[in-house]
């Protein structure tokens, strides 16, 4: 029996205390139930309750509680009957794989944990229909038991009491600290008291006979004064305390119309238990029903955990409690999925199975469906926070000066809408769940915000929706630009064309958002499309005249595009005319299936690329984008003799070259070879500063230097007999 208990449902042997006081509980709602009928049958003992007991010197452990209690054959059917047939049927259940979750609790397996910590156990129970209390007990490893009277009488009135004797390995369990901190991780929210009695030994004073009155002192008589009273004797006794110990309520059991939002709050910091500072930023607590029904508290944090801070979402602790009748099963169950692994709260069902272990109950359907209504809850939760209205400003009373006139203060900082403050800390959550969670995806983008070409200020984001709504008639996709910080994207060479055209475009400045973008693609039927990649076309001008320009200048070009082609070599995948380049003379776009420059930086910066040496990695830049109305541009054609097979003149070659590297950082990528970008750009200095040789000057030889004379010490005049007196004299 204990091999069934130990490799098949548990793996913590400190959910015996869970088990025992879970079916105490049990008993006590029942009672609870029938004397709401017949009050009779609280009899002398009204108080619904359960007390815990050990004692050190006889190795036992005693739950006790005031239930409904059991008779004779109660004792043999409910504690019996797992040992003598069902553990053969379990068994064999479990070896042909059919053993269903739910069928564990008809046995009373959990029960039979009490023997992870015990050799024998001693049951002693009363029911109101039994005249006799009687007693059953078993030893861990025995196929039998013993019923009979219990020898000491009707000692519970009513109720049942289970007394645990403790292996020799089990000393942990015969003193407070262990046993308060089972108490409350695993039954905190149960609905009857818990006590736990505990002992304490304390020092008394010893007491004493009084004396005789009419006996004095010797010193008493000689009429000296009596001396300080002496320290009383003490003596150590032993003393027992019944602390409560739930006191908790599980007020998520309770009607939500009648708890306030400072309930609300202080239950957040019993669930978040210090992972999370500050307090929930939203809540929602709702009734589940349906084919699974439980009862659920789904927390916002404001705060990001530390864990998310360092960026290792992997390490978030579960945030959600799972439990049964109020009963913990475990606070580690993945019942959210990793993005929303900062959600905090419970969860609490009475369809669960309580005495199984947590490997079988989380593969299992019912947890399965608990997950994804929890997900849909928290997803809605958050949609709700992203729809509020603006909180209202308290108007301020104007200040008047001395004449009364109105004091016009400074600007007050914008108000700022709660789902960006929130959102600023977890955002990149919710862009991991449009990666993740494939069935939410578009019910998530509506959740994101982002930077823009037109949001101004640090608060201040457009959604995916908004720009949808703002965009021409005739732009059919979404621009997205990838980059490392706004000011860099704001001022780059690839937003001449939007901005002349006053076309909105998106920022990614996130490292995740280069994922995002390639694996999700679209947002309500219009494709991403970043800017850096070539392929971006504007429909907004007619396009027999593009494609009739775009024919002019291919040709006009090609003899400056193809000598490129083949002073770059492999540094470029090609040269082209570019069709959106408005000031810049030249950029470096990727390929439109290639990584855009920011991936590149993101991959080359990967602390665990394996087996790939420094600048290994470094794939060909990319494209060359030349504008054909630039100067430079034009200057360089005209420069190229007319032969083909001519020599190029250096400084062609040169100017060239820097054109490149000017247009490769405007396209965010890095310089290839800088030892030879620093050679061209000394001959350019040297050009430019008439400089004949790069010869190095002779070094100077100085003179020595004189020593000068010390300057002599001042002394300080002693000035113990100067009188201010003699400064009336002076003629001032």
């Amino acid at each position: 029996m204990l091999d069934i208990v130990v490799n098949s449902l548990y793996t913590n042997k400190d959910v015996f205390l869970r088990e025992l006081i879970s079916n105490a509980s049990d008993a006590l709602d029942k009672i609870r139930f029938l004397s709401v009928t017949k009050p009779e049958m609280l009899g002398d003992t009204p108080d619904l309750e359960m007390k815990i007991e050990y004692d050190p010197d006889q190795r036992t452990l005693t739950i006790r509680d005031t239930g409904v209690g059991m008779t004779k054959e109660d004792l043999i059917a409910n504690l019996g009957t797992v040992a003598r047939s069902g553990t053969t049927n379990f068994v064999k259940a479990l070896g042909e794989g059919a053993a269903d979750v739910s069928m564990i609790g008809m046995f009373g397996v959990g029960f039979y944990s009490t023997f992870l910590v015990a050799d024998k156990v001693t049951v002693a129970s009363k029911n109101n229909d039994d005249d006799v209390q009687h007693i059953w007990e078993s030893l861990n490893g025995e196929a039998s038991f013993h019923v009979g009277p219990d020898p000491r009488g009707n000692t519970l009135g009513r109720g049942t009491e289970i007394t645990l004797h403790l292996k020799e390995d089990a000393d942990e369990y015969l003193g407070p600290r262990k046993l308060k901190e089972m108490v409350r991780h695993y039954s905190e929210f149960v609905t009857h008291p818990v006590y736990l009695r505990e002992i304490k030994k304390i020092k008394v004073p010893v007491e004493r006979e009084e004396e005789d009155e009419d006996e004095f002192d010797a010193e008493d008589i000689d009429g000296e004064e009596s001396k300080e009273e002496k320290a009383p004797e003490m003596e150590e006794v032993t003393t027992f305390e019944y602390e409560h110990i739930n006191t908790d309520p599980a007020i998520w059991a309770r009607d939500k119309e009648e708890i306030t939002d400072e309930e609300y709050q202080e239950f957040w910091k019993v669930v978040s238990k210090g992972d999370s500072s500050g307090d929930a930023e939203e809540w929602v607590h709702f009734n589940a029903e349906g084919n699974i029904n439980f009862k659920s508290i789904l927390y916002l944090p404001s705060e990001v955990p530390f864990a998310l801070q360092q960026g290792r979402p992997d390490e978030v602790r579960p945030g959600l409690r799972l439990y049964v009748r109020k009963v913990l099963i475990s606070d580690e169950f993945d019942l959210m999925p990793r993005y929303l692994g900062f959600i905090k709260g419970v969860v609490d069902s009475d369809d669960l199975p309580l005495n199984v272990n947590r490997e079988t109950l989380q593969e299992s359907k019912i947890i399965k469906i608990i997950k994804k209504k929890l997900v849909r809850k928290t997803i809605d939760l958050i949609r709700k926070l992203s729809q509020q209205e603006m909180p209202e400003e308290e108007p301020e009373e104007a200040e008047l000066d001395a004449d009364g006139n109105v004091i016009f203060k400074e600007d007050k900082p914008k108000a700022v809408h709660p789902y960006i403050t929130w959102y600023k800390k977890f955002g990149l959550s919710l862009k991991m769940g449009c990666l993740d969670d494939s069935a939410n995806k578009d019910k998530l983008q509506k959740l994101l915000r982002f930077k823009s070409s037109k949001t101004e200020g640090d608060d201040d984001y457009v959604s995916l929706q908004e720009y949808v709504d703002r965009m021409p008639e005739w732009q059919k996709e979404i621009y997205v630009f990838p980059g490392e910080s706004m000011k860099q994207l704001k001022e780059s060479s690839f937003m001449d064309a939007f901005y002349d055209r006053d076309v909105e475009v998106l920022f990614l400045t996130d490292s995740i958002d280069e994922y995002y973008v390639q694996q999700v693609r679209e947002f309500g039927g219009k494709k991403y499309r970043d800017i850096t990649k070539e392929g971006v076309k504007f429909s907004d001008e007619d396009e027999d005249l593009a494609k009739r320009r775009n024919k002019v200048y291919t040709d006009k070009f090609k003899p400056l595009t193809k000598y490129l082609k083949k002073l770059f070599g492999g540094d470029v995948t090609k040269v082209t005319i570019s069709k959106r380049l408005g000031k810049a003379p030249a950029i470096v776009s990727a390929s439109e299936w290639g990584n855009s420059a920011n991936m590149d930086r993101i991959m080359r910066a990967q602390a665990f690329a394996h087996g790939v040496a420094p600048g290994e990695n470094m794939m060909p830049t990319g494209n060359l984008e030349l504008n054909p109305r630039h100067p430079f541009v034009i200057k360089l054609l005209e420069s190229l003799p007319e032969d083909e097979d001519a020599e190029v003149p250096s400084s062609v070659k040169d100017s060239a070259w820097i054109l490149f590297d000017t247009a490769t950082m405007s396209g965010g990528f890095p310089i290839r070879d800088p030892k030879k970008y620093a050679a061209r750009m000394t001959r350019v200095l040297k050009s430019n500063l008439e400089v004949d040789s790069l010869t190095l000057a002779d070094e100077i030889d100085p003179p020595e230097e004189v020593d000068e004379p010390e300057e002599p010490e001042f002394d300080m005049p002693d000035m113990a007999d100067f009188d201010m007196a003699d400064l009336e004299d002076l003629d001032m």
